[in-house]
C-alpha cells in the first residue's frame, strides 16, 4: 500500500467533526485500497447494567461472487460482539493487532465465505486513545497481507483513534452550546413570566380549591390538564403543580402551542439534525429533550394541528421520539401538564381533537375559575398588584380610593387576573397622585356601573332612573363626575336626587 494514500486518507479522517463522518471515512478509505474485500469499524459500548460489547457503527465492501450485492449494511450477525469474543473481541479485549492468513479451517467464522470470495488475509487494528481502547478497524482482503500492511494500518489506526476522539469532543462542545442557548432563552422566557404574573394569591374560597387540587396532584407523574378562561393564571397553576412535585428540581419547560407554526411543530417539540430541512444549519435540541427529567407545560394545547397529535400522544405514551431527519430513537423521562381555553369535548365531537389524546392529556383536570365569579377576590388582588408595581418601578405605593374599589368589584372583567394586573400596573404608571379616584379608570371600566341593573316585568320608570341615578352617585368621586357620566347637567341631577331622595354617598 502507497504511503501518500495512507496519508491522504488520514487527512480525510482528520478533517471529519462528527464520529459517524470519521467512520464513513475510514470504511470509504479502506475500502478502497487494493484487494480488500471488506472493511468494518467497531466502537466499544460500555453500559452499566450490561456487559461491554463492541457495536458495528461502519461497514463497506462488493462480492466478486454476486456483483450487485454489497455489505454496508451495520445490522446482522456481526453488529453487537461481545468483548473477548471472537478475533475482533480478542483485538480489543488484548489491545494487541491480529493477522491472519488463509489455511485452517477455522481461520474464519465462515470458512465458505472466504473461500467463495477469494480472501487471503485478515487484519485488525485496536482503536486506542490515551490508552483507552474506542473500538476495532478491520478487514479482509483478497491480496496475502505481510507486516509492513500490518503497520500501516497501524498508523492509520491511530490517527482514526485520535479523529474520534476529536469528533466525539466536538460533538459534545455542540450539545453542551446548543443546551446552554437552550437553556438561556428558556430562562429569559421563565424571568419575564415571573416578573409578569408574581405568586398566586389564594384569595377565596374558590382559589384555595384549586390549590388544594394541585397539592394533591403535584407528586403523581399523572398528566394534568388546566382548564379555564385566557387570563386567569393558568401558568402560574401549572408552576405551582411542578415546584410541588418531585420534579422540582428539573426544569420547567414552556411552549405556546399557538404561537408553533405549523410546519415547525415536529422540529419545536422534538428537535432536528443539522440538514434535515432547509434552514437547519445545525442539530437543535427539541422542547421535550430539554424538559427531560421535568415537566413541559403546554399552553394553548387546543391549538395543535390534528396530524400533528398523534406524535404527541406517542409521546406521552412510551416517552420516546425520533428527531427530524435523524433514525435514533430519545427517551426522556418529562409530565406533561396541559392548560387551555377550549372545550376539548367539544373540539374532540367536531374532529378537530384527538379522543385518545384528549383522555391521555386530562387524567386529572383542575379548573381555574374566571376573576368574575370571585368577586371578593378583586380588592386583594388590586392591592397586591398596585404592591408589585410600583415596588417594580420603584414608583411610591399608590392606593385605591373605596369609590373606585367599588367599581372593580363591578366590572365583568373579561380578561380575567390579566387584565386587572394589566390596568393596576396602568395606574400605577400614569397616576400622578398617591390616592386613585373612580375617574382615574379608564372609561370601559368606569362605565361598567349602569351595566348589572335588573329590570323586570312592572318595573315603573321612575324606579329605574333612581337605580342607575343612585350607582352612579355611588361609584363617582363628586357629584359633578356622577353627572358627567349620566350624561346630563349638574342642576338637572340635583333636582332628580331631590325628587328620589338621594345623597352622595360619604368617603
Amino acid at each position: 500500500m502507497q504511503l501518500d494514500a495512507l496519508q491522504s486518507l488520514a487527512l480525510s479522517v482528520a478533517a471529519a467533526r462528527s464520529p459517524d463522518s470519521v467512520l464513513r471515512e475510514m470504511v470509504q478509505g479502506l475500502g478502497m485500497w487494493e484487494g480488500v474485500a471488506l472493511a468494518r469499524v467497531w466502537l466499544l459500548r460500555e453500559g452499566v447494567a450490561e456487559e461491554p460489547y463492541l457495536e458495528l457503527k461502519a461497514s463497506i465492501g462488493a462480492s466478486i461472487v454476486d456483483p450487485t450485492r454489497r455489505w454496508n449494511r451495520t445490522d446482522g450477525s456481526h453488529a453487537k460482539i461481545p468483548v473477548s469474543f471472537g478475533k475482533v473481541g480478542q483485538v480489543a479485549a488484548s489491545n494487541r493487532p491480529l493477522l491472519l492468513h488463509r489455511g485452517p479451517e477455522n481461520w474464519v467464522l465462515q470458512p465458505e465465505w472466504a473461500e467463495a470470495e477469494g480472501i487471503q488475509s485478515f487484519a485488525a487494528q485496536p482503536l486506542c486513545f490515551s490508552g483507552k481502547v474506542l473500538g476495532v478497524v478491520a478487514f479482509f482482503s483478497r491480496l496475502r497481507l505481510d507486516k509492513r500492511d500490518l503497520d500501516w494500518l497501524r498508523v492509520f489506526a491511530d490517527h482514526a483513534a485520535v479523529a474520534i476522539a476529536n469528533a466525539r469532543a466536538f460533538e459534545e462542545i455542540a450539545q453542551l452550546k446548543d443546551s446552554a442557548e437552550r437553556e438561556r432563552d428558556y430562562l429569559r422566557e421563565a424571568v419575564r413570566s415571573a416578573l409578569q404574573h408574581g405568586e398566586i394569591i389564594a384569595e377565596s374560597p374558590m382559589m384555595r380549591q384549586v390549590l388544594e387540587q394541585v397539592r394533591a396532584v403535584a407528586h403523581s407523574d399523572s398528566s394534568v390538564l388546566i382548564l379555564g378562561e385566557s387570563g386567569v393564571g393558568k401558568e402560574l397553576i401549572a408552576a405551582a403543580v411542578h415546584d410541588l412535585s418531585q420534579r422540582h428540581d428539573g426544569p420547567l419547560v414552556k411552549v405556546n402551542c399557538a404561537s408553533v407554526p405549523r410546519e415547525l411543530f415536529e422540529s419545536e417539540f422534538f428537535g432536528h439534525v443539522r440538514g434535515a430541512f432547509s434552514g437547519a444549519a445545525r442539530d437543535r435540541q427539541g422542547r421535550f429533550l430539554l424538559a427531560d427529567g421535568g415537566s413541559l407545560f403546554l399552553d394553548e394545547v387546543g391549538e395543535i394541528p390534528l396530524e400533528q397529535q398523534g406524535k404527541l400522544l406517542r409521546v406521552l405514551q412510551e416517552q420516546t421520539f425520533e428527531p427530524v431527519g435523524d433514525d435514533r430513537t430519545r427517551r426522556v423521562n418529562v409530565r406533561v401538564i396541559a392548560a387551555t381555553n377550549r372545550s376539548l369535548e367539544q373540539e374532540v365531537g367536531t374532529g378537530r381533537f384527538r379522543r385518545d389524546l384528549y383522555y391521555r392529556l386530562s387524567v386529572v383536570p383542575i379548573v381555574v375559575p374566571p376573576l368574575r365569579e370571585r368577586r371578593d377576590a378583586i380588592p386583594i388582588l388590586a392591592e397586591q398588584f398596585l404592591a408589585d408595581s410600583a415596588r417594580h418601578v420603584g414608583a411610591p405605593p399608590k392606593r385605591l380610593s373605596p369609590e373606585a374599589l367599588a367599581q372593580l368589584g363591578r366590572h365583568p372583567w373579561p380578561g380575567n387576573v390579566r387584565e386587572l394586573k394589566n390596568l393596576m400596573e396602568s395606574l400605577t404608571l400614569l397616576v400622578p397622585r398617591p390616592v386613585i379616584a373612580l375617574d382615574d379608570l379608564p372609561p370601559g371600566v368606569r362605565g361598567a356601573a349602569t351595566s348589572e341593573i335588573v329590570v323586570h316585568v312592572g318595573m315603573r320608570m321612575e324606579e329605574v332612573e333612581r337605580e342607575v341615578i343612585r350607582r352612579n352617585l355611588e361609584a363617582s368621586a363628586t357629584v359633578k363626575d356622577a353627572a358627567r357620566a349620566l350624561g346630563i347637567g349638574l342642576r338637572t341631577l340635583h333636582d332628580k336626587m331631590k325628587r328620589y331622595g338621594l345623597r352622595k354617598p360619604r368617603g
